[in-house]
């Protein structure tokens, strides 16, 4: 049943899709927008994971095997992007940059010279966009790169070492290949949650398919034209899956005894610890600090003036707290199915990983097409609980994780002892797996929680009339080029992704074999 909740919305999309014609709206996409629509997706994507993988991969490497001023600090740091949503970092980085932004201010203040007389970089366009999506994903890669060099065989390194290989021709013929299916994990993790984007590309103004599939719902009132568009953007990210799949399977791992030993980190010289200090500074810096700091300072400037947001703070409590509490008991049922085996399991597995991979956009339209077929309106407590669906379906998986890495901790003789005394599957998952699964539900509550806080896409698409939320109400003021309002809920929300990232991080230090300062 929690699979069946889950692929619901995914289902009706591609069957809608595919069944329907689209009409008169389809055809005007499909004759001039569509090509736009996939080019912008497809680039964005190829540009940001390569700007991900330059950022991420020597950040991890450099924090997991070398000792540098300022390491440790670092190691959490650069964790806290995740923070913030893209569409945050995107309105922030554009006031900043912006013709009137501090930094454009500075250079004509300092030279004299008029805004026609410099050339500066310009948010809105490709680039851009791919750099405030790198800001805020690059940590997915970071941390599977992380785990992935602390894991791997310091055997192999070591015997690179003696035979005189240096700390590039270490790090590029033997450690690099080793943790190549993680980082591709980690990079389709990255690209998917790209893919899903729609506040940032709207903002800086770039086409992509989830801006389409949410303007032919909101400008053409058409679903079944955004169910067309919908196919397009979940073939390529099945892509992303399969892509992923293809490089973890082809990869090997290394195995070694002496494999969870601890790490030696080499201390590095003085110029060259300052460098890698600097290099970790800097991402940290440009990818939180700057904007973050943006953000506080817009509010501090504009605070007689910023209009009330009390509302739109309840709002966004109800819906998130609706959607977490779903999802989370949907995360529960699935994580006591982990040990369990047979198609009714797996299914609910792999529909939970499916609906995470699926853009909140595409899920939001299955909502809506199941509602219509039902007769029910967006309107009061039918949009929460169409809204709560779509969270529980997005980040479900999110969850359960959590729950299922406290089982794989727990010993396999609590359950063998548990069957040897006669409990049936059922008195044993509530007995005995629910009590250890609910040791991880702390942080996979809280992950759904902010999950469900930052989703925009879905949350435009499906909420009731004059029914704003946090992330609704910084659309609304960016779109108006009201950036000081915008910055009040754009910071708030950033603030509430921390605690859950602090948390990861507190557990990823604690936990992390074979990595002892």
């Amino acid at each position: 049943m929690a699979g069946l909740i889950i692929a619901v919305p995914v289902f009706v999309t591609l069957i809608a899709g595919l069944v329907n014609g689209g009409g008169d709206a389809w055809s005007h996409i499909r004759d001039t927008l569509l090509v736009g629509y996939t080019g912008g997706t497809l680039g964005m994507l190829a540009l940001t994971g390569i700007m991900i993988l330059i950022t991420a991969v020597p950040a991890a490497w450099l924090v997991t095997m070398y000792q540098f001023p300022g390491r440790g600090v670092f190691e959490w740091l650069l964790i806290l992007p995740l923070a913030a949503p893209g569409y945050v970092l995107a309105y922030a980085y554009a006031d900043l940059m912006g013709l009137m932004g501090p930094f454009q201010v500075a250079i004509r203040d300092v030279t004299g010279l008029s805004a026609r007389d410099y050339w500066f970089p310009d948010m809105r366009n490709l680039p851009g966009l791919a750099f405030v999506l790198t800001c805020a994903l690059y940590p997915y890669v970071y941390l599977t790169a992380r785990a992935a060099f602390v894991s791997q065989s310091v055997c192999a390194l070591e015997a690179a070492r003696s035979l005189g290989a240096s700390s590039f021709r270490r790090f590029w013929q033997v450690a690099l290949p080793a943790a190549r299916p993680a980082i591709a994990a980690g990079l389709a993790l990255a690209l998917m949650e790209a893919a899903a984007d729609y506040g940032a590309a709207e903002y800086l103004g770039l086409p992509t398919l989830t801006f389409g599939i949410v303007r032919a719902w909101k400008s053409f009132g058409e679903p079944a034209a955004a169910a067309r568009l919908a196919l397009v953007l979940v073939a390529i990210v099945i892509g992303l899956i399969l892509a992923e799949r293809y490089t973890r399977g082809r990869a090997g791992s290394q195995q070694s005894s002496t494999r969870w030993r601890t790490v030696s980190r080499a201390r590095l010289p003085l110029g060259a610890g300052l460098a890698a200090s600097a290099l970790c500074g800097l991402i940290f810096l440009v990818a939180f600090v700057l904007p973050v700091s943006r953000l506080v300072w817009l509010v501090m400037e504009s605070r007689d003036s910023i209009a009330p947001i009390g509302r739109a703070l309840f709002n966004t409590l109800i819906l998130a707290g609706s959607g977490a509490a779903l999802a989370f008991v949907l995360a529960l049922v699935i994580a006591l199915t982990v040990r369990q085996s047979g198609l009714v399991a797996g299914f609910a597995r792999l529909m939970a990983s499916t609906g995470y991979a699926i853009p909140g956009a595409v899920l939001a339209l299955g909502a809506l097409i199941v509602m219509g077929q039902l007769g029910l309106t967006l309107t009061g407590a039918g949009a929460i609980f169409a809204l709560a669906w779509v969270y529980a379906s997005r980040f479900t998986t999110s969850g359960a994780e959590p729950m299922v890495a406290a089982l794989g901790r727990a010993p396999a003789s609590m359950g063998y002892a548990a069957e040897s005394l006669g409990a049936s599957p059922l008195r044993r998952a509530v007995s005995v797996d629910l009590p250890v699964a609910l040791s991880g539900a702390m942080a996979g509550a809280l992950i759904l929680f902010v999950e469900s806080l930052k989703e925009l896409p879905a949350t435009l698409m499906l909420r009731p009339f004059n029914w704003d939320t946090l992330s609704v109400r910084a659309n609304a003021y960016a779109t108006d080029e009201r950036l000081a309002a915008a910055a009040l809920p754009s910071l708030l929300i950033t603030l509430a992704g921390l605690l859950p990232v602090i948390l990861l991080s507190w557990r990823l230090s604690r936990s992390r074999p074979g990595d002892a300062e």
